[in-house]
């Protein structure tokens, strides 16, 4: 089995052991030139989806693999900022490779099938397909000044779920899934239940949320499950992959 790079045009999946990542200070030239645009996109979101919030999130503005180990470094801003720049085609600034870091919990059975989470309407990305995760957040960054994506996978997971940390076990691995404008960080989070047990357990917990980010659960056993239409490019590149090693 190969455990080198892979590279899917545009994007490439690439092995990794570790993620380095730091909280830096960094004055993001995108928020003073588009002020005006940000505000109306955000004004323009909210009418349509009153539940959003402008929280702070946590933005890569530099990355990149280094032997085994993925290094990046990581600035704040508010949500708007980063949602109008992914809307306007995320153009970037003064060479700086501003990226969308986010990790998430490729969550497995034990019949090999991929759990996923369908987004409620209520949320940015209502109807698209995921693993459960995210953007980071301040809840992210430790007293030394790292940023911690693994806790953010658990947490994002127990979150968006209801899966506690003594429901699943958690792999040592990761794949991140890297393109121009997103680096997705995958880690393979396994339950100790088929498919459909899994699935009807984290329903079961959702029904009890008051609002849920997820309104149903999506199960992929093969290549043929893929939702090209529902599921972002770096979900569909990432499972083609491991369904073509299974």
């Amino acid at each position: 089995m190969s455990t080198g790079p892979l590279s899917i045009a545009p994007l490439s999946i690439v092995p990794i052991k570790h993620i380095r990542a730091r909280l830096v200070a960094y004055d993001w030239p995108f928020i003073t030139t588009h002020k005006t645009e940000i505000a109306d996109y955000w004004q323009r979101r909210i009418l349509e989806k009153p539940a959003m919030f402008n929280g702070q999130v946590l933005m890569q503005c530099q990355g990149h693999v280094e032997a085994d180990s993925f290094i990046a470094d990581y600035f704040q801003l508010d949500f708007a900022s980063m949602v109008a720049w992914q809307a306007l085609g995320a153009p970037e600034t003064e060479g700086m490779k501003t990226r969308n870091g986010f990790a998430l919990a490729a969550l497995r059975s034990r019949d090999g099938a991929y759990l996923m989470g369908a987004m409620g309407q209520h949320t940015h990305n209502a109807g698209k397909i995921y693993f459960p995760g995210g953007t980071p957040d301040t809840g992210d960054i430790t007293p030394d000044g790292s940023v911690d994506l693994s806790a953010s996978v658990m947490r994002e997971l127990e979150e968006e779920t209801g899966l506690m940390p003594h429901d699943v076990s958690i792999s040592d691995e990761w794949h991140v899934v890297l393109g121009r404008e997103r680096a997705a960080f995958l880690r393979d989070v396994f339950i100790d239940l088929v498919a459909d047990e899994a699935r009807s357990l984290i329903r079961d917990r959702l029904s009890r949320q008051v609002q849920p980010e997820l309104c149903d659960i999506v199960i992929a056993r093969s290549v043929a499950d893929i939702d090209e239409v529902r599921m972002p490019i770096f979900m569909q590149v990432f499972l083609r992959h491991v369904f073509s090693r299974s």
